[in-house]
């Protein structure tokens, strides 16, 4: 059994932390300077506190990074001097992953590139860990028997992260694109006719709309550097970038709030927030 390293145990990392935990390893995070939010999931999950990053990573046969995609690189350089496995499963571009492995690789670390598909696992059979890299299958094997499914894609650094960014830029940038769509309508007036027509020929929409106001409201502060990190991918792909920098905007207006229910009242503060930037003077 290994002790791995968690940074840091958001929703997504204390699920998968608490899913090594099942497996029988012993998971550490750093609680210096993280909000008592963060002490409270790492708690639940039954990680151990390390106390700071330096001494987790003196202590960690491997190190994983979940952490929001703007931060990394920092959390690879924060680990630096660390020489065992650092697995990088944060939703970036190849270019992003490639750049987290040479800084894990230049303290002396061995890299590698992660890629997570699916919600927090609280069961089999939900989420999967795509994973790349030279060193991927001693990653995979940490997971055995565990809720996540540890996917094994190729000995190339990129290859996990490429899968994670074309597969996001369906998901979340079209959950932008619905916002996007209602905003318009209703700038010009024609919600209401807009949502007619959508209850006649794609009845799914209209309910979908309000998921995706919720997910803005409590998730789109993280997903407006993934979006980034997607057009990023598209563009180096030699592909339009516009659709995801677009998405990453709808996200940057969209107000914070963290237990905003999929309601109306959520999608009509999403839209009023997103149209009140577009408006003449």
């Amino acid at each position: 059994m290994a002790v791995v390293g968690l940074l840091h145990p958001g929703e997504m990392g204390a699920a998968v932390g608490a899913c090594l935990r099942a497996a029988g390893h012993e998971v550490l995070w750093a609680s210096e300077g993280r909000s008592p939010e963060t002490a409270l999931r790492a708690a639940d999950a039954g990680l151990t506190d390390a106390g700071s990053v330096e001494a987790l990573a003196r202590r960690s046969d491997v190190i994983l990074s979940i952490c929001p995609p703007h931060a990394a690189l920092d959390v690879a350089a924060a680990s630096s001097g660390f020489d065992g496995l650092f697995v990088d499963a944060n939703a970036v571009s190849p270019e992003t992953a490639r750049a987290v492995a040479a800084r894990a690789e230049s303290g002396g670390a061995t890299p590698v590139d992660g890629g997570i598909v699916g919600p927090p696992p609280r069961r089999a059979g939900t989420t999967r860990l795509y994973l790349s890299g030279e060193a991927a299958g001693e990653a995979a094997a940490l997971f055995e028997g565990s809720a996540v499914a540890a996917v094994v894609l190729s000995e190339e650094i990129g290859s996990a992260s490429t899968l994670k960014m074309a597969y996001a830029s369906w998901t979340k940038g079209t959950t932008a694109l619905l916002l996007a769509a209602r905003a318009v309508a209703r700038a010009g007036g024609v919600e209401a006719s807009l949502l007619e027509e959508w209850a006649a020929s794609i009845p799914e929409l209209p309910a979908e709309s309000l998921s995706a106001a919720g997910s803005a409201a409590t998730k789109g502060w993280r997903w407006v550097a993934e979006m980034e990190e997607i057009a990023a991918t598209f563009g180096a792909a030699g592909l339009p970038d516009g659709f995801h920098l677009a998405a990453a905007e709808v996200f940057r207006r969209s107000p914070r709030d963290p237990s905003a229910p999929a309601d109306e009242a959520t999608l009509d503060r999403i839209l009023d927030a997103v149209r009140a930037q577009t408006q003449p003077a």
